[in-house]
């Protein structure tokens, strides 16, 4: 049985006929009677009985059609406690992001969202690897995820929001040769040593595409997923290495030089399931995202 078939049930012991039921609901009498058929198959005795030209319920009809005036009014009070829920403008919202996405957006979110009444942040960290981004839509309501662009993109089982396209720059200590040049190409880093992430991290295939640009596979010297202990391990010369532009904060003792030769850029995403943004505290902010990418692109 299910709620429209009890419904029906319930109308028919007040009009007391199929067609007026019909009438009463908009639908025509056949579609009545054979939801009444399929209800009646569910129970074990009779639900209606003839009564002269009216169809009227059994006492068995007639113990159904109260409990459906029960179903119906704790349906009702669902769904005004899911209206609720989704309408609210302070609901909890979880938000994922990797560690430099975290540095650059969690901040903002949480002054911009500051004021009684804005939605409630629960934030985390994602140290992930591009494949097991999409997965963690399951726990989180957004989850700030990257990718190169030449990269395969997204799985239809998430939406994407693209927030920025970021440029990854080469760094180096600031008394490096190689400062003194406006940008650089493949062959002019290829026989530096390198720190570069673990495997399967989105800035490995751009380590890659020098080394295919340059002919030369490049020395890999230190594996370093966290761009801010990267950055550290440059000032103190353990190499070059890849960093992005603008989600970063400055390191005095670096400067950051752009790569040509190579398509040496990410794009940062929002990713969410398609269901998530139906709560009004998730679309602000998803809102206040993009605001606060719009503010990281221009603040360099």
């Amino acid at each position: 049985m299910d709620e429209r078939q009890l419904r029906i049930l319930r109308e028919l012991g007040e009009l007391g006929s199929v067609t007026a039921v019909a009438e009463a609901l908009l639908v025509t009498p056949s579609a009545i009677s054979q939801q009444l058929r399929l209800l009646q198959r569910a129970i074990p005795v009779p639900l209606t009985e003839r009564q002269g030209r009216r169809l009227a319920l059994t006492d068995a009809g007639q113990a159904l059609a109260g409990a459906a005036i029960e179903v119906e009014t704790a349906l009702e009070r669902a769904r005004h406690t899911v209206e609720e829920f989704v309408d609210r403008p302070d609901g909890e919202v979880s938000v994922a992001a990797f560690h430099s996405g975290g540095s650059a957006f969690f901040p903002l979110l949480l002054r911009a969202l500051a004021a009684p009444g804005s939605p409630r942040l629960s934030l985390a960290d994602a140290d992930v690897t591009q494949d097991d981004f999409p997965p963690l839509t399951r726990e989180y309501d957004l989850v700030l995820a990257h990718r190169l662009e030449h990269t395969p993109g997204w799985p239809s089982t998430v939406t994407a929001t693209t927030l920025l396209r970021e440029p990854l720059d080469v760094a180096m200590p600031a008394d490096h040769p190689l400062a003194a040049k406006r940008r650089l190409t493949p062959l002019d880093v290829a026989d530096e040593p390198w720190i570069t992430a673990h495997e399967g991290f989105p800035v490995v295939a751009t380590i890659d595409a020098i080394a295919t640009a340059a002919g030369r596979r490049l020395r890999l010297v230190h594996r370093i997923n966290e761009f801010a202990v990267v950055a550290e391990a440059v000032a103190a010369g353990g190499g070059l290495a890849l960093m992005p532009r603008w989600t970063m904060r400055p390191h005095p003792a670096l400067v950051l030089k752009p790569l040509t030769g190579v398509r040496a850029r990410r794009q940062i995403d929002a990713l969410h399931r398609p269901e998530r943004t139906a709560r009004k505290a998730v679309r602000t902010v998803l809102t206040e995202l993009h605001r606060a990418a719009e503010t990281i692109r221009t603040q360099v």
